[in-house]
């Protein structure tokens, strides 16, 4: 039998095979060992998967998932139980003497018991110094029927038996530091020694764990050809499982190794590329997620591409605003001061229109007086620099 078994948190991939026994004509079962490399991908993505067993004419063995090794080895020596059974059985007509003695250790017979030794001394003792608290309620008991407590009307005497209220905590416990009879807490007793016993020692009679003696074994036999294993007839599925959505196809069997490479180019790995294509609708994320569970070396490029550049940006950045240079103090007091000379300046020239208008007023005086007013509205309209 070959293929996956998943039960419950254990996951399998068997590979177990029908031995024959050429002495006694009886078929025993040969498990090989659990593979060495974990496979619970192959029960838990969904993905389709290559199961390959590869056994060869040296015994060799050689499990393959996707064209993975998993599991490899030796069938004459990683198998339970063993193909070849051992040379030597251990006699079953053999028995153990009566008068063996297998005791490593054996109570001194010399040894008595010391005269102050008091067996009669209990381990613990009350504590002497210990006091009854004040308050300490002795005719108080901690538990009392509950007063509130009533007769349910259904109740049948004789049916039910007596009724009784329930108990409940009493409520004058509650402010007294105990209720009901006091007794003072136990300690170790110092004088407790307990039962005596004689010390151990080496027993002088000892003759070491009793086996029974070994014989030929009379079902042996070696077979050095296992991979020569009984006739496949046909090929039968074993299914038990809860777990819906499991397909399975393409079987074959060959003893060509060429053949099944060449099977599995043109069906399993032709399924890989539709399975990659379908997945290609999928968002860029979860595509990058698959691509770094497939190849996780893939982590590393991402971090480079994405992150360097970000890092880079930031630091020229930051470098660009510290060489940014600042104003000398001096120098802005004078080109403050220069431009403040300018200001004024521009004031004056503003100011010279406003005198030339003055004087002609005064030459034109004999004129009439709309005239004046004249003059005078336009030397109100006219904004003055200050």
């Amino acid at each position: 039998m070959f293929g996956p078994d998943k039960c419950g948190p254990t996951s399998k991939l068997h590979f177990i095979f029908r031995h024959r026994h050429p002495v006694l004509g009886t078929y025993e079962e040969k498990h090989a060992k659990k593979a060495s490399k974990d496979i619970d991908f192959i029960f838990t993505d969904g993905k389709w998967h290559l199961l390959t067993l590869v056994v060869q004419p040296d015994n060799s063995y050689d499990i393959l998932v996707d064209n993975e090794s998993v599991n490899k080895g030796n069938l004459l020596e990683d198998f339970e139980p063993s193909v070849n059974p051992p040379k030597e059985i251990d006699d079953p007509d053999d028995k153990k003497p009566e008068d063996w003695d297998d005791r490593e250790k054996v109570p001194d017979p010399d040894a008595t018991k010391p005269d102050d030794w008091d067996e009669s001394e209990p381990q613990q003792i009350a504590d002497a110094s210990a006091k009854k608290p004040e308050g300490w309620l002795d005719d108080e008991p901690e538990l009392i029927p509950d007063p509130n407590a009533k007769k349910p009307v259904d109740w049948d005497d004789e049916m039910d038996g007596e009724w009784e209220a329930p108990m409940v905590d009493n409520p004058r416990c509650s402010s007294a530091p105990g209720c009901g009879p006091w007794k003072a807490a136990v300690v170790d007793n110092p004088k407790y020694k307990g039962k005596w016993r004689a010390p151990m020692i080496s027993n002088p009679n000892y003759q070491g764990i009793w086996k029974p003696q070994r014989i030929a074994n009379p079902n042996y036999f070696e077979d050095l050809q296992p991979y020569k294993m009984t006739p496949i007839a046909a090929i039968g599925f074993e299914l038990w499982s809860m777990t819906a959505d499991i397909l399975f196809d393409n079987i074959i069997l060959t003893s060509e190794q060429e053949v099944a490479a060449d099977f599995a180019q043109r069906t399993f790995l032709l399924k890989k590329q539709l399975e990659k294509g379908r997945g290609s609708g999928d968002s860029v994320i979860q595509a990058l997620l698959d691509a770094t569970n497939e190849h996780p070396w893939l982590w590393a490029l991402i971090a480079v591409v994405l992150i360097l550049p970000l890092v880079i940006i930031i630091t020229l950045c930051c470098s660009k605003s510290d060489k940014t240079p600042k104003k000398d103090a001096k120098k802005e007091e004078k080109e403050n001061a220069q431009t403040k000379e300018e200001a004024d300046s521009s004031k004056a020239d503003a100011a010279e229109p406003d005198d030339a208008a003055a004087a002609a007023e005064e030459s034109d005086e004999s004129a009439g007086e709309e005239q004046e007013q004249s003059s005078t509205l336009r030397k109100r309209a006219k904004p003055r620099v200050d």
